[in-house]
């Protein structure tokens, strides 16, 4: 260490003479005032004065959903979208026009402003639906509706009719082909092709035979569930997906009691209370309908976070169930737990609408239990609400999002509205 300069020794020397016993520390001479080390001057603290005045605020409340309040406000913006659209239609009509003048004009910039315009445009006039030997198709004007991967022609049996005029209308509603080719713009053409690909899957399977399970492991402890088989069938692969949601289905979630300090609004059941009633009605009619003796509880319950698993004679009988079902169902099924993020539901949904050997005596007015409509059928919008318990149960007691929570209540019944007509037909009633 570098001993202390001659200068650092002086300035230490003077204060230790300088700094007084504590006992006269308040009477400390000016002249040692002069030697402190820093020089910052001391500055008091600011303080923000208190504004509020009166009692706090009350606590915010929901919002009435009127449904004619939103349709007049998405009109507005509908037509402020459209004015927008035009002004930047105008503004590039414009640009083109005087930057044409100037540029020569090449076979590679025609071709692709003539392949542009071919995109903004449909090609088709009409969409008709025909019968052809046994099946529905849907015809735009004189082509057939084709696979977008394996161009074979979309045929749906002709036990589905709603399904061939729900098709027809989604192309019909479409106005340019550049749109044919998003999948959220026409989501009914993708479910069916997911329907196609497993029945050509399963007719594919037939005739070679069933495939080896290579690198299936069942080592490590995850199971048979947890581990992709590689080269696994179509729906293997659905079942296997549908199977996981089956340890963590929405319906067995429940909520911890409600605490002291947050109890549920007065004369509203707590969401606990909720769950279990929705919880009760859905497992004791599949129990007694679908998978009779089975034993189905709650995976999540009171306080805890990790959901209990279901013992494996409830999983195989599940597993046998989904794995036998049609190509159709099946197809249902998947975008059934996909959207209510649930098996048990999407099986209530499916086992109502099917007319398929799933559907036969169940639905029709014959099924009992709470949370079903006035005409004795489980719908879209039972199935809807079952799916939404907490969010609706928390909406009504915070408000709604807007844009967010109503988007989300549409989109829900759109997608299980999807699977009713896929499953549904006239062939099993």
């Amino acid at each position: 260490m570098k001993p202390p300069t001659r200068a650092l020794r002086l300035v230490v020397r003077q204060q230790i003479q300088c700094t007084p016993p504590v006992s006269t520390i308040r009477s400390s001479t000016p002249a040692c005032q002069r030697h402190r080390i820093h020089t910052t001057p001391a500055a008091p603290a600011t303080v923000s004065p208190i504004h509020g005045t009166g009692p706090p605020p009350e606590p915010p409340q929901p919002a009435a959903d009127s449904a004619s309040s939103r349709l007049e406000r998405r009109k507005k913006q509908a037509e402020l979208l459209e004015k927008a659209q035009a002004l930047r239609q105008q503004q590039q009509q414009s640009s083109k026009s005087s930057s044409s003048a100037s540029e020569t004009k090449s076979p590679l910039s025609s071709s692709r402003k003539a392949r542009e315009s071919a995109l903004r445009k449909r090609f088709w006039t009409h969409v008709y639906v025909h019968e052809v030997e046994g099946a529905w198709e849907v015809h735009l004007d004189a082509r057939p509706l084709r696979h977008p991967a394996t161009k074979d022609v979309v045929r749906i049996p002709r036990s589905k009719p709603l399904l061939a005029a729900a098709l027809a209308a989604e192309w019909d509603m479409l106005v340019s082909a550049q749109q044919a080719t998003r999948q959220h713009l026409i989501p009914l053409t993708s479910l069916v092709c997911r329907a196609l690909d497993i029945a050509a899957d399963d007719e594919r399977a037939d005739a070679e035979g069933p495939p080896a399970a290579v690198g299936r492991s069942n080592s490590g402890g995850g199971g048979e569930d947890d581990a992709a088989a590689v080269g696994e069938s179509v729906r293997e692969g659905i079942v296997r997906m549908v199977m996981r949601y089956l340890d963590t289905d929405s319906l067995l979630c429940w909520a911890p009691p409600p605490r002291a300090d947050d109890p549920p609004p007065e004369g509203a059941p707590s969401l606990r209370e909720a769950q279990r009633a929705a919880a009760e009605d859905v497992v004791g009619f599949l129990t007694s309908r679908v998978w009779p003796g089975l034993r189905i509880e709650p995976v999540l319950d009171g306080e805890t976070i990790v959901p209990r698993r279901h013992p494996e004679v409830t999983r195989q009988v599940v597993r046998g169930w989904v794995a036998g079902l049609g190509a159709w169902e099946l197809a249902g099924l998947e975008r059934g737990v996909l959207a209510g993020k649930g098996l048990l539901g999407a099986v209530r949904l499916l086992v109502e609408w099917s007319e398929g050997f799933v559907g036969a005596g169940v639905g029709d007015g014959a099924s009992a239990g709470g949370g079903e409509s006035s005409s004795g059928r489980f719908g879209v919008e039972e199935a809807a609400r079952l799916a939404s318990i907490e969010v609706d149960w928390q909406t009504r007691r915070w408000g709604e999002v807007e844009d967010t929570h109503d988007v989300e209540k549409e989109d829900l019944r759109r997608q299980f509205g999807s699977v009713v007509l896929l499953v549904s037909g006239t062939g099993g009633r």
